[in-house]
C-alpha cells in the first residue's frame, strides 16, 4: 500500500470548492467532470440499451465473455450520476470477471424522489428474469447510493415474490438515511467528500418529506435480511458513511447471511474508482471480482464443481 498515493488522492479531493450549497445542475456537472477523469480499462465495449422502462448502458468484455450479468447501480446521492460516471467501476468489474454488466440509468431526485430509484431497479431486475436469465447468474453491484440500491432492491424483490440474485457487492454503500452512525461524527474530519450538511442537503431531495426510519431508506437499521444472498461490503476508514457498512454487516450476520466486511485504511468514499492511481483501488476491485465470480453460477462453474 502506498501512503503517497493515498495522500495524493486525499489532497486532490480537498481542493477548494464554492462556498454554500450548490444547485442540482452544478452538482451534476461537477460530479460528471470529476468522474470523467477516472481510468476506464481496455478490453471492454459499451452500447446503449433498455432494461425495464429505463435506459441502461451495456458493458461487455471484447474477448472471452462468460455467462453471467452484473446489474450495476451508479452512485450520486440519488441526485446526480449516470451509467457513464460509473464506467470506471463497471468497466473494471467486467474486465476482471468476463461477465457483462447492465448499468441502470434510474430516475433521480429531486425530479423523482423516493422510491423512484428502487422502482426502476426492481423493474430492471424483473426484466432480466423475464428475459430468461437465471437469478443464479446475476449479481447486484453498486457504489454509494447505488450500493444502497443493491440492498433495497433485494428487499423489494423478495417482497414481490421474486427469486434473489446470486450475490451483492456494495462499494461505500449509503444504508442509513437517518444519519445516526457514529462515523458521521468520528470520521467527519477525515472525509474529503461529505459533511453531515451536504448529505442532509441531497438527502432531503430524495426523501421529499418521507420518514427515513423505514427499511427501504435505512436498511442498516431496520431491514429484515432473512434469505439474502452473500454480501461483500467495501468501505474506507476516511468516510462518514463507514458505519453504514459496519452496521449492515452486523445485521447480515445476525440474520444468518454470508457477509464480508472489507474495510481499507485511509482511503475515501468509493476509493475503488481510483483504479490505476491508487493501489488499494485495484486490489479492492480484484477482491470484488473474485467474490462475484465465486457466487455467479455459470454452466462452466457448475460443470467444474461436479467433477
Amino acid at each position: 500500500m502506498s501512503k503517497e498515493q493515498r495522500a495524493k488522492v486525499d489532497a486532490m479531493l480537498r481542493q477548494p470548492r464554492p462556498e454554500g450549497p450548490r444547485t442540482v445542475e452544478e452538482m451534476r456537472a461537477g460530479f460528471k467532470a470529476m468522474m470523467a477523469e477516472m481510468i476506464v480499462p481496455d478490453g471492454i465495449r459499451t452500447a446503449t440499451s433498455t432494461l425495464g422502462n429505463r435506459p441502461a448502458l451495456l458493458v461487455e468484455p471484447v474477448e472471452r465473455p462468460r455467462t453471467g450479468t452484473i446489474l450495476y447501480f451508479h452512485g450520486g446521492a440519488y441526485v446526480f450520476g449516470s451509467p457513464e460516471t460509473a464506467l470506471s467501476l463497471t468497466g473494471n468489474l467486467v474486465a476482471r470477471t468476463g461477465f457483462r454488466s447492465f448499468s441502470l440509468d434510474y430516475r433521480l431526485a429531486p425530479e423523482d424522489p423516493f422510491p423512484a430509484a428502487i422502482e426502476d431497479a426492481l423493474s430492471a431486475y424483473r426484466a432480466l428474469l423475464d428475459s430468461g436469465e437465471d437469478p443464479a447468474t446475476i449479481a447486484f453491484a453498486g457504489d454509494s447510493a447505488g450500493g444502497g440500491i443493491t440492498v433495497t432492491t433485494c428487499l423489494a424483490a423478495r417482497d414481490a415474490g421474486l427469486p434473489l440474485p446470486a450475490a451483492i457487492v456494495a462499494f461505500s454503500p449509503g444504508l442509513d438515511a437517518t444519519r445516526t452512525g457514529e462515523s458521521m461524527d468520528t470520521r467527519a474530519g477525515f472525509d474529503p467528500f461529505f459533511t453531515r450538511e451536504s448529505l442532509e442537503h441531497t438527502g432531503a431531495m430524495y426523501l421529499a418529506g418521507q420518514d427515513p426510519r423505514q427499511q427501504l431508506l435505512s436498511p442498516a437499521l431496520l431491514a429484515d435480511l432473512t434469505g439474502f444472498p452473500p454480501m461483500l461490503l467495501q468501505a474506507g476508514t476516511n468516510e462518514v458513511l463507514l458505519d453504514d457498512s459496519t452496521r449492515m454487516a452486523a445485521r447480515a450476520r445476525a440474520a444468518g447471511v454470508d457477509v464480508i466486511l472489507d474495510v481499507t485504511a485511509d482511503v475515501p468514499h468509493v476509493f475503488q474508482a481510483f483504479t490505476g492511481v491508487l493501489d488499494e483501488a485495484d486490489q479492492a476491485l480484484d477482491r470484488a471480482a473474485l467474490f462475484i465470480a465465486q457466487h455467479i453460477r455459470t454452466p462452466d462453474t457448475t460443470t467444474a464443481s461436479a467433477r
